[in-house]
């Protein structure tokens, strides 16, 4: 059972300076989805408005406390630059891998911190100052490609997935966010703590401070000739299924944009609330759904949700086929 602790300022202020490169956060689900089970993240709000909230100092002590779980956000889109590198890996035998990772980073001089997690682990390395999105992830995909290990949508079902997710993001985009570290995970009602000191907030930001980061001049240096081969990059909303395409009459079965009411444009999506967040009371600032404006076939819930999901909600179940 997760206790409560207390985290002094000088704790909050160091995981700040650590792990905090924009105020945009998300906000793990208290409670599980009642059809899934899972405990889903979505962007707060002022109560009774869409204004987004912020990450406050009070905020991060509400999360090092275990009173609320947030979700960080890699990238700041006004210089595309990042504090830090996560590989998550939770698939069978991820932590072999993420072990080997570990250990040919620090042949770099690069001291990689390990952190457990529910299903496998995370492996987080820090910067001397925020460094771009997209050399970072040059040295981290070819490093992966070097060792043989797998990363996730490069046509493969299983794999890392390195964070930040994207080369660069768009004014008023967000990317991927992943859980904050030393927080309470909502799913497994516990604290995931990094291997290498012991089990208190003091020690383990202490840790942290410790490491070695990575300079802008090292990274340069571990990347000179190489060419980013990203498959998770840039933000696009995922394929449909086949359900959604056109039939034979040549008229759409199903159009996304006329069930979701109201849309704003970013980037190269239209966004609105998802409306199986919606139902869950969440997606508060509308901004969960992200629709393709060139193709609005394609969607996507940056909370998890799935279009099986999605289309339930709305009403519009997908019916699957079934082969003769």
């Amino acid at each position: 059972m997760a206790t409560t602790i207390m985290a002094t300022w000088q704790v909050v202020e160091d995981y700040q300076r650590l792990f905090v490169n924009r105020r945009a956060y998300t906000i793990q689900s208290m409670r599980p989805h009642p059809e899934t089970g899972r405990h889903y993240y979505f962007r707060p709000s002022n109560k009774g408005t869409d204004t987004p909230l912020m990450l406050t100092e009070g905020t991060i002590r509400q999360h090092l406390e275990g009173k609320i779980t947030v979700g960080l956000y890699a990238i700041n889109p006004s210089t595309q630059r990042c504090k830090w590198v996560a590989i998550d890996a939770d698939y069978k035998n991820s932590m072999e891998d993420l072990l080997k990772l570990q250990y040919h980073l620090t042949q770099d001089r690069v001291e990689p911190a390990l952190e457990m997690s529910k299903r496998g682990g995370h492996l987080w390395i820090f910067l001397a100052t925020p460094l771009l999105a997209k050399e970072c992830r040059i040295y981290i995909h070819d490093l992966a490609l070097r060792l043989g290990v797998p990363v996730k949508g490069s046509g493969l079902a299983d794999g890392i997935e390195v964070f930040p997710k994207h080369d660069a993001i768009g004014s008023g985009e967000f990317g991927n966010a992943i859980r904050g570290p030393l927080g309470i995970h909502r799913g497994a009602n516990r604290r995931f703590w990094f291997y290498g000191a012991d089990y208190t907030l003091r020690d383990q930001i202490a840790y942290l401070n410790r490491l070695r980061k990575v300079t802008e001049e090292e990274l340069r240096r571990f990347i000179a000739g190489k060419e980013g081969s990203q498959p998770d990059s840039p933000p696009r909303p995922k394929r449909v299924t086949s359900t959604d395409r056109t039939t034979g009459n040549g008229r759409s079965e199903f159009r996304i944009l006329e069930h979701v009411g109201t849309v704003r444009k970013v980037g190269r999506n239209y966004v609105a609330r998802c409306p199986a967040c919606a139902n869950s009371g969440h997606d508060r600032s509308k901004d969960n759904l992200a629709i393709l404006i060139d193709d609005p076939r394609f969607y996507k819930c940056w909370a998890g949700c799935t279009k099986e999901m999605i289309r339930a909600a709305l009403g519009c179940p997908i019916h699957v086929r079934h082969s003769a």
